[in-house]
């Protein structure tokens, strides 16, 4: 079920890693968008074409059966009709506290500290706006058992999972953010999963919004998996409505 909470790229999910167990996952992603939401909420034609390139690395690993560290880093690159730019986004590190944990069901806290780069360390704000951040999330999640399980047949999935989170990310140089993200997973036989997901927030004092949306298929090979999927923005205010391809290689230790 780490593997399964892992694939969200929000921040650590509510299942910890086992003591001395690990993954890392490396993402990339092409954003781009011709319109964007404007400060009412409604779709309208951007000045240029913008542009998201986006290279990251996740890591995780347990350092007991109830506490995971964590490191999120990238590298940028973009363009709008102002400005062009390529370097390093927002690197962060933190802790994941496993509070409460059964067969099916667990929850975490998790804090963690970014340093910003000279990327965008906001999706709605110019490259290099923004220092660095705190942010504690608190994750709940729930695993379910194979679809003849519960009534769906011998042809439904084999098991499934939700993830919910909710984080409070407390900025320097840009306002105050909440969040709230939820995953819901598939597995289709013993080698192939799909994810459906959503990230929202919203910055403080009637600042942007967003919410989008993504869809991935993941195949495992082992101890490696590769992801491939779809993101899209359906909603905001002053953001973007970026969409693209989202790739990943994850490899588990």
């Amino acid at each position: 079920m780490a593997l399964l909470a892992a694939a969200s790229p929000a921040g650590a999910g509510p299942w910890a890693q086992p003591k001395g167990q690990g993954q890392w996952i490396v993402k990339y992603e092409d954003m781009r968008a011709d319109r964007g939401f404007d400060p009412d909420g409604v779709l309208a034609e951007l000045p240029g074409e913008r542009r998201d390139t986006v290279a990251g690395v996740f890591a995780e690993y347990g350092v007991t059966d109830r506490l995971t560290v964590q490191f999120k880093g990238d590298w940028q690159s973009g363009e709008d009709a102002f400005v062009e730019f390529e370097g390093r986004g927002p690197i962060e590190i933190g802790v994941t506290w496993q509070v409460w944990r059964d067969d099916r069901t667990a929850a975490s806290l998790y804090a963690g500290y970014a340093d910003g780069g000279e990327g965008r360390n906001a999706g709605y704000a110019p490259p290099g706006v923004g220092d660095g951040d705190w942010e504690v999330r608190a994750s709940v999640g729930r695993s379910f058992g194979s679809a003849s399980s519960v009534g769906l047949g011998r042809w439904g999935p084999s098991g499934t999972f939700i993830d919910l989170q909710a984080a409070r990310r407390m900025r320097q140089g840009l306002p105050d953010e909440t969040r709230i993200d939820a995953t819901a997973g598939a597995h289709l036989g013993e080698d192939w999963m799909v994810l459906a997901q959503a990230f929202g927030g919203q910055a403080d004092d009637g600042g942007p919004q967003w919410l989008s949306v993504e869809a991935s298929v993941v195949r495992d090979l082992g101890d490696w998996s590769v992801q491939a999927g779809w993101r899209q923005a359906v909603a905001g205010r002053e953001t973007p409505e970026s969409a693209g391809p989202v790739i990943a290689v994850w490899r588990r230790f």
